[in-house]
């Protein structure tokens, strides 16, 4: 079974820093996108930054210049590492990916939990 678990949340002041990270387990093949979305209270959720396995990267406007997406394939991991936090970054963010499984060797699309990020004063 495949899964993925995030970590890094919490709560931090308004041009704070904070960095996510999330570890994909399970019989995996191999893994080719990787993304970090978010959902805050009352608003759907949107993608904040996506990384391909060429390294390829592409960012939501709005955290340009702020977020940046790593991922390590070795481990199978990927980080969303965010400075400057503003208040409209909370949120809770989850971490996707697509997924081929040794089990059925066919990409699936996984999510993690979910960990809350909090900007507050």
């Amino acid at each position: 079974q495949v899964q993925l678990v995030e970590s890094g949340g919490g709560l931090v002041q308004p041009g704070g820093s904070l960095r996510l990270s999330c570890a994909a387990s399970g019989r995996i093949f191999s893994i080719q996108n990787m993304a970090w979305y978010r959902q805050a209270p009352g608003k759907e959720r949107e993608l904040v930054a996506a990384i391909t396995s060429g390294g390829s990267t592409n960012y939501a406007n709005s955290v340009k210049g702020r977020f940046t997406i790593s991922r390590d394939i070795a481990k199978n991991t990927v980080s969303l590492q965010m400075n400057s936090l503003k208040y409209e970054d909370t949120a809770v963010y989850s971490c996707n990916a697509d997924i081929r499984s040794l089990a059925t060797m066919r990409y699936g699309n996984y999510w993690g939990q979910g960990t809350q990020v909090t900007v507050s004063s």
